[in-house]
């Protein structure tokens, strides 16, 4: 019989052998539209750092101001002894953002969206049987599948509609029409983050009400970015404030550092504090992020500039890149996926660009179906012209090297 670590180094050649192990390369700077690796300066084209607010000068003070005024860390969860008051005017900041009744800060998205799940469903809520159903997309992100797998089997119902497919989430909605579920939850991405679509988040809160389910809505890459204001994909599809679940992550467009939530009425979010297991048993958020996440949704607030240099940047670069002959999937969002097909030709590609000057990550299975493998390219606001410029004469020159254009 082969030991564990035999099985692990078969698996790990096995990976190296169809070059799809993925490797990581460290930065020798901040996180920048350009940064340092391997002694050279590189154009970032992988980062969820969409505002550019990762090393913002504001954001960067407002953290050592948190730093030097309340500590390092709280040692401690929330409801012993590690809830500064600090936490909760986050807390009030972001439903006001979101146009929400409350929010609560968990220490990941991951957290805030196992919480979520786990909690409502697991719980009598005064009922001695019951019976809930989740319907969730298909392309739904992997802390949404991991959340709703907490979901006990023999209470919960876990069906999945096809990819922003509304008439067929509405087929299974009348299916179920009748059946006597306690609860009805309907789940979504607010932005695909292998896609860079956006969900018809307007469609899904008609179809929620019409059917009385409750939506809910993972906005990760959306909050900072789409709509107007960088409100989410809710403003994006006109309807702030209307969605009934909100989870989003603060280590996005949102200062780049860590941190989660969730987001909607005041009942629900009491309950979290009270049920949610990863609140409950984890540290809270140091004052350092709490601090430059709060600086981040005031720049927001007070300057929508950033907001519209990434959309700018975003154009741009989608434009050029599609006209050099490249395969994208269609869209105005900043993430803009390179199709490729072949793990192998993804992850050469990668190590090429980044010889040549651009730091970017291919995409293969299970992470995306089967011969569907790509560049993700991710467009932050901190880029400028020239930076995306150099990033598509290198794009050319590797492409045309490797044949993917012509």
């Amino acid at each position: 019989m082969r030991s564990v670590i035999e099985l692990l180094q078969e698996e790990l050649h096995s990976l190296e052998a169809s070059k799809t192990y993925k490797y990581e390369v460290p930065l020798q700077s901040a996180q920048d539209g350009v940064v340092r690796v391997k002694g050279k300066e590189v154009v970032m084209l992988a980062s969820n750092n969409y505002l550019g607010l990762s090393n913002h000068p504001g954001i960067r003070k407002a953290a050592i101001r948190g730093l030097n005024t309340y500590g390092f860390g709280v040692a401690s969860v929330r409801f012993i002894c590690g809830t500064q008051d600090i936490h909760f005017s986050l807390e009030k900041k972001i439903a006001r953002f979101l146009g929400v009744e409350d929010a609560i800060l968990f220490s990941s998205c991951w957290g805030a969206n196992e919480a979520f799940f786990a909690s409502l469903t697991n719980d009598k809520l005064g009922y001695e049987s019951y019976r809930d159903v989740l319907y969730s997309d298909r392309l739904n992100h992997a802390s949404i599948i991991d959340g709703q797998r907490l979901c006990r089997a023999e209470t919960t119902d876990k069906k999945i509609y096809r990819h922003a497919d509304m008439d067929d989430l509405v087929r299974q909605l009348e299916e179920d029409r009748q059946k006597d579920y306690r609860l009805r939850i309907i789940a979504s991405d607010g932005v695909f983050s292998m896609e860079g679509d956006l969900a018809p988040v307007d469609t899904l809160v008609e179809i929620s009400r019409s059917f009385g389910a409750l939506l809910f809505i993972d906005d990760s890459h959306g909050i900072g970015v789409c709509g107007k204001s960088g409100r989410g994909t809710p403003e994006a599809k006109g309807v702030h404030g209307m969605v009934d679940v909100l989870t989003g992550t603060l280590g996005k467009a949102i200062g780049g550092a860590a941190g989660g939530y969730i987001a909607g009425k005041r009942d629900l979010i009491a309950y979290m504090r009270q049920k949610a297991r990863t609140y409950i048993f984890s540290n809270s958020l140091p004052p350092a992020i709490v601090f430059g996440a709060s600086a981040a949704f005031d720049i927001l607030l007070k300057n929508r500039t950033v907001v519209k240099r990434l959309r700018e940047n975003t154009e741009y670069f989608r434009t050029r890149i599609a006209s050099l002959g490249f395969t994208i999937l269609k869209g105005d969002h900043p993430i803009v996926p390179i199709m490729l097909g072949d793990a192998a030709i993804a992850q050469e590609m990668s190590n090429a660009l980044l010889k040549a000057g651009v730091y970017i990550k291919g995409l293969w299975y299970p992470v995306v179906p089967k011969g569907e493998a790509r560049l993700r390219a991710q467009v932050s606001a901190a880029l400028r012209r020239k930076d995306l410029d150099r990033a598509l004469d290198a794009f050319e020159t590797v492409g045309k090297t490797m044949k993917v254009i012509r």
